[in-house]
Order: C-alpha cells, then sequence, then structure tokens
C-alpha cells in the first residue's frame, strides 16, 4: 500500500508526491523574503505589511519545524487559490501537505475565513489547515473547526510561539486600526 502512496517506509527515495518533489511546479510560489532582520524588538504585528506578515508565518514555521525536514514557501498575493503559504513535511508516517493561511487582522477572523480555509485544504489534497492570526476567532469559527483538519493559531498564541524562538514582538488591535485608519485617509 505503501508504494501505491508514492512513499517507501524505509530506504527508498520516494516521497508523498513520488518523482515531482513539492513546489518544482508549482508557479504559485515566489521567492522568499526574510521579513524578521528588518523587524525591530516589540514591533506591533498588527499594524506590519499584510505580505511581510506573510512571509512572518512562513519564517516561524520553519524556526518551529525546518529541523525536521519541513519547507514553508509563500505564495503570490494574486491567484493563489486561497493559499498563503505551503507547508511540506516529508516525514513518511506524520508528514504531507499542510496549507497556511496568514490573516493580519484588527478584528475576529469570521467563520467564513474559517470555512474558505477547510475548502481549501481539500482542493489542495492537503493534510491540513493552519490559520494563523494577530487577533482572535469567534466561537462559530471554533465550532466549525471542531472534528475538521483545521488548526487556529490566535495573537497570544502566534506570540507565544514566536518568543519561543527567541522573538519579542507584541500585538495592539487598537493602534493597527489607528495606523490603518490614518492610512486610508491619505
Amino acid at each position: 500500500m505503501a508504494g501505491e502512496l508514492g512513499l517507501r517506509l524505509s530506504g527508498g527515495e520516494e516521497t508523498f508526491f513520488g518523482d515531482d518533489p513539492l513546489f518544482k511546479n508549482d508557479r504559485r510560489i515566489i521567492e522568499q523574503r526574510n521579513v524578521v532582520e528588518a523587524l525591530e524588538e516589540e514591533a506591533n504585528l498588527a499594524a506590519m505589511p499584510w505580505d511581510d506578515f506573510e512571509h512572518l508565518v512562513r519564517q516561524l514555521f520553519e524556526w518551529e519545524f525546518g529541523r525536521n525536514g519541513v519547507e514553508v514557501k509563500v505564495t503570490r498575493a494574486s491567484h493563489d487559490r486561497g493559499v498563503d503559504a505551503i507547508m511540506f513535511d516529508p516525514d513518511p508516517l506524520r508528514g504531507g501537505k499542510y496549507v497556511l493561511q496568514a490573516k493580519r487582522y484588527t478584528r475576529p477572523v469570521d467563520v467564513a475565513s474559517v470555512r474558505d480555509l477547510y475548502g481549501t485544504v481539500v482542493n489542495e489534497g492537503a493534510n491540513r489547515g493552519i490559520l494563523v492570526t494577530t487577533s482572535s476567532y469567534g466561537p462559530d469559527s471554533y465550532e466549525f473547526a471542531k472534528d475538521k483538519p483545521i488548526s487556529l493559531v490566535d495573537g497570544p498564541n502566534l506570540l507565544a510561539m514566536l518568543t519561543k524562538h527567541g522573538r519579542r514582538y507584541r500585538i495592539d488591535l487598537e493602534e493597527a486600526r489607528r495606523i490603518d485608519a490614518a492610512s486610508d485617509i491619505s
């Protein structure tokens, strides 16, 4: 059965994707940026540009899982089919494809975003979807995600994950709303 899935449990070179390595032919993948170098300590993540936030989430998941051979790549902003980043774990037992959505929001993420992620997980044939936000999720989002291959990472958990990797940032939603409002006026 393992051979039918395109993998070997020991001694083989095949992975979940057989001879077609992940990312090789995915035209959505863009050049990866290191946004942490330019991010000051105690920076407000809720006020950073949304595309930088996507790259920060990619970097975080590389720090968290990269030592195990996991690769994480950001996709282009348009025509990404609802995927901000793709993570691939080559481990034949726990591994597979994961889709990441990064939401730099100043208000709670609505259940529609969680539903969209679930549809993307199914469409992409992914093992799991992970939705990361600077904000929070309402009860409807948690209820929908229950018993589905979806993980919801809110602002406090995001900060905890970053702190684990020696990064000290903050999330101030009120400050970010003021900055966003001022930029909409100009």
